[in-house]
């Protein structure tokens, strides 16, 4: 296999991409390369203007330095802007597409410096980060949103009816309001705020990150807007729901 194969097979694993997701990227076919990483072709020149301009390398580092270890030239300066972007209070964006490999790859520094990054004035001094929501179950913030939360460290600072992006094992990634659970330190309680989704439980053993909402980016058109009898419909199923919660909890 080429320098330049064994990087591009090396830069695919570091985003967490599959082959397929890969090869779009790139404008080319899965099995142009699935042939490039088992050395049965080279990839073609073109192939690599397009790597380098993704993962923001020059050619000759493509073609001729093995990037896997070279720890002092791509990854190197990864760190470094890493660093310098943690002074600038960067935040880090989990797009949909990204959430699978967010779950295996959370604390993997080397997949969080491959996320796309941008800033906000306003949010200054702590550790944030934003995800994009998919589904209706906290209407009215509309799906397709990104939530930007900051890190809560420890389940017991958690504040009860706040919303959260909560990271578990089994439920993967959420954006629900958290309750705690009086009678089990154990587990935490998840609330849509859309009436139509039941509240469910998860085990607090599960949750591996847990980023409390700051603030909501979402497109002015698809922003929800409700007519008086949802509303009052969702007055009375959140009722209801509230008189349910009670009842468990006593």
């Amino acid at each position: 296999m080429s320098i330049a194969g064994q990087n591009l097979k090396y830069l695919r694993k570091l985003r967490g991409w599959t082959q397929e997701e890969f090869a779009n990227k790139l404008g080319i076919k899965r099995s142009s390369v699935g042939a490039y990483e088992e050395g049965r072709a080279d990839p073609q020149l073109s192939v690599l203007e397009v790597l380098a301009d993704i993962f923001k390398l020059t050619l000759d580092e493509l073609l001729l330095k093995d990037l896997s270890n070279h720890a002092d030239s791509y990854l190197g300066r990864r760190r470094q802007q890493k660093m310098m972007e943690v002074e600038r209070n960067v935040i880090h964006f989990v797009p949909v597409k990204a959430a699978a490999g967010y779950l295996a790859s959370y604390a993997d520094t080397e997949f969080i410096d491959e996320l796309n990054t941008f800033t906000l004035p306003m949010l200054t001094g702590g550790n944030y980060r934003a995800f994009e929501i998919i589904g209706d179950s906290m209407l009215p913030t509309p799906s397709g949103s990104i939530i930007v939360g900051e890190k809560v460290d420890n389940t017991n600072d958690i504040k009860d009816s706040q919303a959260y992006i909560v990271v578990s094992r089994n439920e993967g990634i959420v954006y629900k309001r958290v309750e705690k659970n009086g009678r089990s330190k154990n587990k935490l309680t998840l609330v849509s705020d859309n009436p139509q989704y039941q509240p469910y439980q998860v085990n607090a053993e599960d949750v591996v990150e847990l980023w409390q909402a700051q603030m909501v980016i979402s497109k002015v058109t698809s922003q929800q807007r409700w007519d008086v009898n949802s509303l009052a419909s969702m007055v009375n199923n959140l009722q209801s729901q509230v008189s349910t919660l009670k009842k468990k909890m006593n």
